[in-house]
């Protein structure tokens, strides 16, 4: 295998002559189209969308780890990134791993295509933060045998965040820790948390729930991943640090020069430790290293300072307790900033009706109407880039284009968002559409909608020969035509009956009749449907042994009507 370089954990921005040397041979192949984000002096640089205190990026600016890639590409150039169960034992991916991340890429894509998340580069964050879920030690449904924990976030050579989640994600009711292959943090899961493998659980330690949504987390705001200095800020609001930036930006290139699956368990482990406290597939350390100079510290060395809680169950940070005498003004490091942080989305406050109308179609026809709702932020501002879910409830064979049942997509700059043409299969009957937005605190808005039967309001023989037969014969074929509004009306229910009289439409106990399943006599027929053209053929009638005049009445779904004289010699 191909040499390694720079295999150790970072705690900080720290950097080693060896691992400058290499990642720099690395990104010198980078192509021109993916910079990384310049530098602003010394230490990292603040950008949009992301900020240097801990509790701000997704792992809290956790340790990770800073094995490289070789520097030999996976296959030759010009091939294909698909490529079979062969190369470099660096660019195997275990198989739900990288399932789980090709299933990322396409949940957003579809709700949010233009930010063009590749694949790559979850896989890059997967392989920095967890080294691919430990080598791909998942269950059949993609969650760790067992918890990827973080060290301890209590400022000792980390970030100091204080327990926001009493403990339910990380086990750690004192202080935070980044949790699971994409190692979120718990107030950071609590807002972005997904269910990425539809089984009603928003788990951060199942790689199918952390791939997606960490693909949503990095394309927050209006990014466009494909344009390299959107993609660096992506990175830096995951963890702010160059270094960190560099060692991912390293994998993605080399993963996007091709990569292959390889079976659950078996991929590639980092050789570096984790950290003091943590399990992250490294051995501990036996303590923690001091607090980094402030020009190597993560975010520039700033003291982190705890954040209001987000919505949807994460509480504030625990107080300090005050000395004796309180000073005149508050610590900094309890005074939450007064700018809002631009890694994480405003709070959602309400979701609304923007405008849908009555929802009614007829049977296998589309809906003129759709759902729009407007998700607006707790001070009542429009929120954009907010996850919408429609889904179809109830006894109804009605899909959203493509066959959908269910679908998630964001709001617009305005706070709207419609959801895709509902289109009403053969069900008649009502249903709903619900609208749900947030995860922890939802918001839900229900519409009812109905689909009616396929109508006709006229229906006529196709042909005028009379309709006659011998006592005891069989009438020939009788075809008729169904239309609405003088176009054919396909699929429309058609009922035949034997009357006594147009003037007395009762069912006539004698004369012709249709044969039931067993045989016997049958002189009302239901369920009958024209074609796609409105035509119809009756099912073969039958003249009795009484010789006479009798009428054969039809009527449609929409009110058509027609009555055929029999006659029976």
């Amino acid at each position: 295998m191909a040499a390694q370089f720079g295999r150790r954990l970072r705690r900080g921005a720290t950097t080693t002559a060896v691992a400058a040397a290499a990642v720099a041979a690395l990104t010198a192949s980078q192509g021109p189209g993916a910079p990384l984000a310049e530098d602003a002096g010394s230490g990292d640089q603040k950008t949009a969308g992301s900020s240097s205190s801990g509790d701000s990026a997704a792992t809290g600016n956790s340790p990770y780890h800073t094995d490289l890639p070789p520097l030999t590409t996976p296959n030759k150039p010009g091939t294909s990134v698909n490529l079979p169960v062969t190369g470099s034992t660096e660019a195997g991916i275990p198989a739900s791993i990288l399932a789980a991340y090709k299933k990322a890429e396409q949940a957003v894509a579809g709700s949010d295509a233009a930010c063009r998340l590749p694949w790559q580069l979850l896989a890059a964050i997967g392989k920095v933060e967890s080294g691919q879920a430990r080598g791909g030690r998942v269950d059949a449904n993609g969650t760790t045998f067992s918890p990827i924990l973080g060290p301890a976030l209590n400022g000792q050579g980390f970030a100091l965040i204080k327990d926001t989640d009493d403990g339910a994600f990380d086990g750690d009711a004192t202080h935070d820790r980044a949790v699971g292959p994409m190692q979120f943090i718990p107030s950071t899961w609590a807002t972005w948390g997904q269910d990425g493998n539809s089984d009603g659980r928003e788990d951060p330690n199942n790689i199918y729930d952390a791939a997606l949504a960490a693909g949503l987390y990095l394309c927050a705001g209006p990014r466009d991943l494909a344009v390299g200095a959107d993609l660096d800020r992506a990175v830096l609001s995951y963890n702010h640090s160059r270094e960190y930036l560099r060692t991912v930006r390293s994998w993605f290139d080399y993963y996007k020069r091709g990569t292959h699956e390889v079976p659950d368990g078996t991929g590639v482990l980092p050789t570096g430790p984790r950290g003091a406290g943590g399990t992250g597939g490294g051995t501990a350390s036996p303590s923690p290293k001091p607090t980094p100079p402030a020009s190597d510290a993560p975010g520039g060395g700033e003291t982190p300072s705890p954040k209001p809680p987000t919505s949807g169950g994460s509480k504030p940070p625990k107080p300090t307790p005050p000395p004796t005498t309180p000073p005149a003004t508050p610590p900094p490091t309890t005074t939450p900033p007064t700018t809002p942080d631009p890694t994480r989305p405003p709070t959602l406050g309400s979701l609304e009706n923007a405008g849908t109308g009555p929802l009614t179609a007829t049977a296998g026809q589309a809906f003129g109407e759709r759902v729009t709702v407007r998700a607006r932020n707790t001070v009542g501002a429009p929120l954009a880039k907010a996850s919408v879910t429609f889904t179809i409830t109830g006894d109804t064979d009605t899909r959203f284009s493509g066959g959908l049942t269910t679908i998630t997509l964001r709001t617009a700059a305005d706070g709207t968002v419609t959801s895709p043409v509902l289109r009403a299969g053969e069900r008649t009957g009502a249903f709903k559409v619900t609208a749900v937005a947030g995860t922890t605190n939802p918001r839900t808005l229900t519409f009812g909608a109905t689909v009616t039967a396929r109508q006709a309001d006229a229906i006529a023989r196709t042909g005028t020969a009379a309709v006659t037969a011998a006592a005891g014969a069989q009438f020939d074929a009788v075809e008729v035509k169904a239309t609405y509004k003088g176009a054919a009306a396909a699929g429309v229910a058609v009922t035949a009956t034997m009357i006594t009289a147009a003037e007395q439409p009762a069912e006539n106990d004698k004369g012709p009749y249709f044969k039931g399943a067993d045989g016997t006599p049958v002189r009302t027929l239901s369920g009958l449907r024209t074609g796609a053209d409105g035509l119809l053929t009756l099912p073969a009638f039958h003249a009795d042994s009484t010789p006479g005049t009798y009428t054969l009445r039809l009527t449609t779904e929409g009110g058509g009507t027609l009555d055929i004289v029999l006659t029976v010699s």
